[in-house]
């Protein structure tokens, strides 16, 4: 059955995709930290997994459609996570109804219809992207079909036509040309397909060149030593901060009695369980460097978990007080709330002073989801909520949540950062209706004018072709690299004297970096006002991560 072939499938394509995540990350064209595609389209994938694992033995093909469409939605992480759960959203709604076994024609509407729905998605497709791949594989799964070619043939031909069509991306997409790189999503989505494929027909290598992916058999091959380990919840009054555990493989010499001897020095609840050469460490310390370094020294670590205990305490609090609020009776919804997405404490702050009802946390390195975003929202309790993505990789999953929203409106307002969103709060008037206030927030952003410093994580070239290498200050202002040297400070007057020049202003809201001290964060703004007397400067700690300096221009 079709349904049992995609549901053992399934997990082994998102597997190859977790595996080669970093890979699919490095693909990213701009030099700026947040290359992450291959890190969401993981976990949307993961998503679906746990979804589809969780149904029962006889689910048929209706209920495994529903799975995927529904885990790949609320684990939908970024652009790529989202358009990739629309691609998959469409073939699993076109297989519900096809027949036993599934013939050459079931494929290819399926094809279609994944085609249709994952570009009904996207308002302006852009060619050289997993998009695509998706269609060309559509119009080679059309003539497979028309050449009555048997299924097995045809889904190795369908593998072969992505990853062509992954290596024709350059050439549709200037960008990814000058860069001298695939497209990221469409990689990541042909290695997807393959690593199904391959699985579908029981092989255990590629299908008939070089592509480098996990096979079938090693998704379910030996799998790493696993020890059982007690969980130790009873922790409150130790004076230790962090619970570490990882898997250990030692080395010939290793002695555990000695190990967990020179650990109890360290800390407690200390256990080294399991038999030579596998083991799993635990241990409550304040210093994980020094449990990590002590260990290093006898073998290998891995999968290492160090968690915070003082904030999961604070967590569970946080778990009991909602769990009390929900067994009160509900309040009544106000007519209109506010989610915004930041990155930093001191963004979070100023946005709820400024009226915001809930800020989930998110930004450039770490997208969130369709799920996240849609219980923010629920939490605002409101009628109408108004969200701001605060990022343009955001703003999709966004929409993804104003759609799948039933019991209560969602208007996003696409604001690409977070002075944005300042402004747009400056405009609400909780007098008038929601679409009136996203009227005016969509104004007033249109005001805005971003500039952003950060530190480039790979060689590329500037809007004006100024060569970038690894290391280099970037000053972007409205997505295009503008500026680029040596020094954070130096950068970040360039680029406002830049803007300046372009248009003047009269306004600059200014927010530091968590990497950025108050010191130099207060000569930057003294340095500002003295290269431009005419700019009221409004400063604030903004606490965001890679960015040190994020400021805006009204």
């Amino acid at each position: 059955m079709i349904s049992n072939v995609i549901r053992s499938c399934f997990p082994v394509a998102a597997k190859a995709v977790a595996d080669k995540s970093e890979d699919i990350n490095k693909l990213n064209v701009f030099p700026v930290p947040d290359g992450d595609t291959g890190t969401n389209m993981s976990l949307t994938l993961g998503t679906v997994v746990r979804e589809v694992e969780a149904l029962p033995a006889d689910a048929d093909m209706e209920a495994v459609a529903k799975a995927i469409t529904h885990g790949s939605l609320m684990g939908a992480r970024g652009n790529s996570g989202v358009i990739t759960s629309q691609i998959l959203r469409g073939m699993a709604e076109g297989l519900v109804g096809s027949r036993e076994p599934v013939t050459a024609a079931d494929i290819a509407a399926a094809f279609r219809n994944s085609v249709k729905v994952a570009f009904k998605a996207v308002r302006k497709p852009v060619e050289g992207t997993i998009l695509t791949v998706i269609r060309d594989m559509s119009t080679r799964a059309d003539r497979c079909e028309k050449e009555k070619m048997p299924v097995p043939e045809m889904l190795e031909a369908l593998v072969v036509e992505a990853y062509e069509s992954v290596a024709r991306t350059p050439d549709l997409l200037p960008v990814l040309k000058e860069n001298g790189v695939v497209d990221s999503g469409a990689y990541g989505f042909a290695t997807f397909v393959e690593a199904f494929v391959n699985a579908a027909l029981g092989k255990s290598g590629k299908i008939d060149f070089e592509t480098s992916v996990a096979s079938a058999s090693s998704a379910h091959g030996a799998a790493d030593a696993r020890v059982a380990i007690e969980l130790n919840v009873d922790w409150e009054g130790s004076e230790y901060t962090y619970c570490n555990e990882f898997l250990f493989k030692a080395e010939e010499g290793f002695d555990p009695d000695a190990a967990l001897s020179y650990l109890a020095t360290l800390g407690d609840c200390e256990l080294v369980v399991g038999s030579f050469p596998d083991f799993k460490v635990h241990v409550h310390s304040n210093e994980p460097n020094r449990v990590l370094e002590y260990m290093l020294k006898y073998g290998q670590v891995y999968e290492v978990f160090i968690h915070n205990m003082v904030m999961e305490a604070h967590d569970r609090t946080a778990i009991i007080a909602a769990d009390q609020a929900a067994a009160a009776p509900a309040e009544p919804k106000k007519p209109l709330g506010f989610v915004a997405v930041a990155a930093g404490a001191g963004e979070a702050d100023i946005l709820k002073s400024l009226g915001v009802d809930v800020v989930v946390s998110g930004g450039q390195t770490m997208n969130p989801s369709t799920a996240d975003i849609l219980d923010a929202a629920a939490s605002a309790n409101a009628e109408h909520v108004i969200v701001l993505p605060n990022n343009g990789n955001i703003r999709m999953a966004a929409e993804a949540a104003a759609s799948a929203s039933e019991d209560f409106e969602i208007i996003v307002v696409p604001t690409k950062t977070v002075p944005q969103a300042f402004a747009a709060m400056f405009a609400v008037d909780v007098e008038a209706s929601a679409e009136d206030n996203a009227e005016a927030m969509v104004e007033a952003i249109a005001e805005v004018r971003d500039g952003e410093v950060t530190h480039a994580v790979r060689d590329s070239q500037a809007a004006d072709g100024t060569p970038i290498h690894d290391g280099d200050i970037m000053g972007i202002a409205g997505g295009d690299i503008a500026i680029v040297g040596s020094d954070v400070e130096q950068v970040t007057l360039d680029l406002i004297a830049k803007m300046q020049d372009e248009e003047e202003g009269d306004t600059l809201t200014i927010l530091a970096g968590e990497d950025m001290d108050e010191e130099r964060f207060d000569a930057l703004c003294s340095r500002i006002e003295e290269a431009q007397p005419d700019l009221e400067i409004d400063a604030h700690r903004g606490g965001q991560p890679l960015y040190p300096v994020i400021f805006s221009i009204e």
